[in-house]
């Protein structure tokens, strides 16, 4: 079994030290990992080491380290705009989303969105989509963490659009298909999802005089929460990173 990625703020520069805090009480206390097991620690921005347990405390574990290696950033860049959904969709397709290699998330506040993020409510629904992110990235034990903004407005994310090396909006009507249209060789390549309802005309006539390219997977229409997940694994296949 792979050794659990822990995430720390930085790596240690010498080969002896501690993990503590809430990533030490969680590899302590609740996977309760003892003197002589290994572990990963990483530090979300490509750094990453190979430790040993030397020795198990209450919240807290000695560590020796044994090797450290840098993952270059990924580019082509990934990033996906997901139109705000309801209930728990949204948190659903950023966890999946995370663990398939999106190298950004931006929620977008669409015309069909039928939750809405204002004031404390909206700063909770980032802070979960952060920390959904978070996580999901120890668990497929990635070197970088993908970056979550702020949610944008329409006319944001065709900003967005317009300024990336590639940009493509999801919708069951288009006649391209992802797995055929051209891609970059560098540069962010941004995939728009809608929510549930799915994207406005208006929205795509903007997005498209943005620059962005109308695409779809296949025949069938897929959840906001899964459409975003097929997609980039279209991608990642693509570019070669599966």
């Amino acid at each position: 079994m792979t050794a659990q990625l822990f995430l720390v703020e930085s790596l240690p520069p010498g080969e002896r030290c501690v993990l503590a805090g809430p990533e030490g009480h969680h590899a302590a206390d609740v996977l309760r990992l003892r003197a002589g097991e290994e572990l990963l620690l990483g530090d979300g921005q490509g750094g990453t080491a190979r430790a040993r347990v030397t020795a198990a405390g209450r919240g807290s574990l000695e560590l020796c380290l044994l090797s450290r290696w840098y993952a270059q950033p990924p580019d082509p860049r990934l990033v996906v705009v997901q139109g705000i959904a309801k209930g728990e969709r949204g948190e659903l397709a950023v966890q999946a989303m995370t663990e398939v290699g999106v190298d950004a998330l931006v929620p977008w506040a669409a015309a069909r969105s039928v939750a809405q993020w204002r004031g404390e409510r909206g700063d909770r629904a980032l802070a979960r989509w952060c920390a959904t992110a978070r996580e999901a990235a120890k668990q497929a034990r990635r070197p970088w963490l993908p970056r979550v903004f702020p949610a944008e407005s329409t006319a944001q994310v065709a900003q967005r659009l317009g300024a990336a090396a590639a940009g493509f909006v999801l919708h069951e009507e288009a006649d391209a298909r992802l797995a055929g249209v051209a891609l970059p060789a560098a540069g962010e390549v941004v995939l728009v999802v809608g929510p549930e309802g799915g994207v406005a005309p208006e929205e795509l006539a903007f997005f498209t005089q943005a620059g962005a390219i109308p695409v779809r997977l296949g025949e069938t229409v897929l959840r906001t929460s899964t459409a975003g997940v097929a997609a980039l694994s279209v991608l990642s296949a693509r570019l070669g990173r599966w």
